[in-house]
């Protein structure tokens, strides 16, 4: 089948890896199910892939021109609704068996994933499931080249420490968008030190754990206040963001 896309949407079609992680998680639900979200339905990918499973899809996305290219990509299928709105503001009258949401970044600091489950997940069943199921967040020391939040995207950097989780959500739980923890990292080799890497994993399903991707939470180098460190040294790092808030909401100090 070809999409219609925004340019955005097209870069998130070409990155298959992405497209075959929620294939694979949606393949392995249960079929003939009666209701499903498809929030921030983008190009409706994902409600194509949903089609087959479920008796009616409810797909809503806010911007006017990626809903029009959504509503014709998704026209023959008599099942699938196609909804203009801010998921924010959306009325959900109906319960459903499945949330399907990908409104995902890195740490989950840049887009609404957060902020959007929490307002929708009331309309879930009892025994209701969403896809992503969660995510798990890592960290690292790092030497970095920019002095500025950028994502891992053909820069260079230098990694001073082994790989630390620091959290894991589960979407089916209540989750505050304020994030504060403290981060203990002990440096693996001598270096000038001046920033984290921080790495999230999409648990789509309790089977499918992906990693980083180029259109799916690709990593993110966070800068620090320079300091020289050597092998063995204990790292103390405060980190604070707001789920949802963006990157201008990332505050760092070492403890």
């Amino acid at each position: 089948m070809k999409f219609k896309t925004t340019p955005y949407h097209s870069d998130l079609l070409k990155d298959t890896d992405r497209l075959s992680v929620f294939y694979q998680a949606i393949q392995e639900y249960d079929s003939d199910r009666d209701l499903a979200y498809d929030l921030g339905c983008g190009s409706g990918v994902l409600s194509y892939f949903l089609a087959d499973k479920f008796k009616e899809i409810i797909s809503i996305e806010m911007d006017k021109k990626t809903y029009s290219c959504a509503k014709e990509n998704l026209s023959d299928f008599e099942n699938i609704q196609v909804i203009n709105s801010d998921v924010l503001d959306y009325d959900f009258q109906k319960k459903a068996d499945l949330i399907v949401c990908e409104m995902l970044d890195t740490a989950l600091i840049d887009e609404e994933e957060i902020p959007v489950l929490n307002h929708a997940k009331e309309s879930l069943k009892e025994n209701g499931t969403i896809i992503p199921q969660g995510i798990i967040n890592a960290v690292e020391l790092a030497c970095l080249e920019r002095d500025y939040v950028h994502w891992d995207e053909e820069v260079n950097y230098e990694i001073l420490s082994d790989e630390t989780i620091f959290s894991e959500l589960d979407f089916l739980d209540d989750i505050e968008p304020e994030f504060k923890a403290t981060l203990k990292l002990k440096a693996t080799k001598d270096g000038l030190l001046n920033g984290l890497k921080i790495t999230t994993y999409t648990k789509l399903n309790d089977n499918i754990i992906a990693g980083p991707m180029p259109m799916l939470n690709p990593p993110l180098l966070i800068p620090l206040e320079e300091r020289q460190v050597k092998v063995n040294d204990f790292i103390q790092v405060e980190l604070k963001y707001i789920m949802g808030n963006g990157i201008e909401s990332i505050e760092t100090r070492y403890l």
